[in-house]
């Protein structure tokens, strides 16, 4: 069908424009949106009779009450993080945490872990800049400092997985009702078996101490109010969905409105020229938002005119857990987004462990090559260290990394999910 090839060259198109973004300097999130919304434009237009689909408004419905589900939560997570990240509390807290020197060994165990623990709480752009900040600030020599940064891309892509304020296709795949949070819990140990593995791997030419300089920022009583309510709103967002059902969504919302009610009161009783708490939720990445919400009507509108049933292929011509591993390797090249949302709009039959395998294949594999992520396309820009071909020359630590933390996240998964405890849980979630 000629509307079927149309639509394959334009998702193509897509690709190709998001893989040459730093070249041609033609932000991703103008040519998805532009693209997606015309594939629909297409749809209605010629799909009745072009392709037999008379539902299309019914289907663009679904398509947006999915899309919506996933951007207002990840609108209201990133406010939070724009706060704290504005007020210095998450430069505080890195301080805190480092002592004030420290090995070269030490410090980079030191920095995976915080990349990775940041992630899990923020948004993968903002940890990868508050991550490669703290590198930066380190004045290390150039060939260390590309590794600091190599790991900080590994952690900051690994931390995300097991939690879905982490990472947008773990929340893509818990959305879909294929993992339930009891479940995702589980990738946080094979997630971090292999940053500290790859960590080690890396280590071979550190060995000097660094003087760590402390430049802490007065913080007000409201920006420490917003921190544990931010805190209170992930826990609460965990605890309500195992335990009642409720959708990570409307509790990510409910703190929000907190956290403004809190600025309100707060301003009222100041006279500070500061910005106001509610000014915070214009300054959040919202290209990033459009991009998701670009690429997501393309992918459903390939699902439309079943131009993704040869995904569904690939898992009918190998074992789901062979597919799940390549489509992390494809993720090093095509972005994570779309080819997740291909798998689920694909309607893959897989287990839980597959799943869970799944979720850190796509959350992680991007780690491979440094334009696989968009936490290395922010190192590529922001260390001059980086380049495509000196990232490349740590594939094989990466590879192994991403291949330990890929069957030790399948096998946990087949081991716990079956077990009582775990059993218990999900009848709750």
């Amino acid at each position: 069908m000629w509307l079927q090839g149309l639509l394959i060259g334009l998702a193509l198109a897509a690709f190709v424009l998001i893989a040459i973004e730093d070249v041609i300097h033609l932000n991703k999130a103008k040519t998805t949106l532009l693209l997606g919304t015309f594939s629909w434009l297409l749809l209605f237009i010629f799909g009745p009779a072009a392709l037999a689909v008379d539902d299309v408004p019914e289907a663009l419905n679904e398509n947006l009450l999915d899309i919506a589900t996933l951007w207002l939560f990840l609108m209201a997570a990133m406010t939070f993080v724009a706060f704290l990240n504005a007020k210095g509390l998450i430069a505080n807290l890195i301080y805190r945490l480092l002592p004030k020197r420290i090995g070269e060994r030490g410090l980079l165990y030191l920095t995976g872990l915080f990349a990775f623990a940041f992630s899990s709480l923020a948004d993968n752009i903002t940890a990868t800049l508050v991550s490669l900040t703290l590198v930066l600030s380190l004045g290390l020599a150039p060939k260390k400092t590309l590794r600091f940064a190599v790991l900080a891309v590994f952690a900051v892509n690994s931390g995300g997985v097991a939690l879905i304020t982490g990472d947008v296709t773990t929340l893509m795949i818990f959305l879909a009702g294929k993992v339930r949070i009891s479940e995702l819990m589980l990738l946080a140990l094979p997630s971090f078996l292999s940053v500290m593995l790859l960590a080690t791997l890396l280590l071979p030419g550190l060995g000097g101490e660094v003087n760590l300089v402390r430049e802490p920022r007065a913080t007000r009583r409201l920006d420490r109010l917003v921190a544990w309510l931010f805190l209170a709103t992930i826990l609460s967002t965990l605890g309500l969905n195992v335990l009642f059902g409720v959708p990570p969504l409307l509790t990510f919302l409910f703190g929000m409105s907190l956290m403004f009610l809190l600025g309100h009161v707060a301003e009222r009783r100041s006279d500070s020229e500061e910005r106001r708490i509610l000014d915070y939720i214009r300054i959040i990445e919202f290209d990033t938002l459009l991009f998701f919400l670009g690429i997501l009507l393309m992918v459903g509108a390939l699902k439309e005119a079943r131009l993704l049933e040869g995904l569904a292929q690939l898992y009918a011509l190998m074992p789901a857990m062979q597919a799940n591993y390549l489509v992390g390797l494809l993720s090093a090249l095509v972005d994570n987004v779309p080819l997740t949302a291909a798998v689920l709009k694909a309607d893959v039959s897989m287990n839980d462990a597959e799943w869970l395998a799944l979720t850190y294949a796509a959350g992680v594999g991007g780690s491979l090559l440094v334009i696989g992520s968009a936490a290395g396309v922010i190192a590529l820009s922001k260390v001059r260290e980086v380049s495509f071909m000196s990232y490349l020359r740590f594939f094989p630590a990466l590879l192994l990394a991403y291949s330990v933390g890929y069957l030790g996240a399948y096998w946990l998964g087949g081991q716990i999910t079956n077990t009582p405890v775990t059993l218990a849980l999900s009848s709750l979630g």
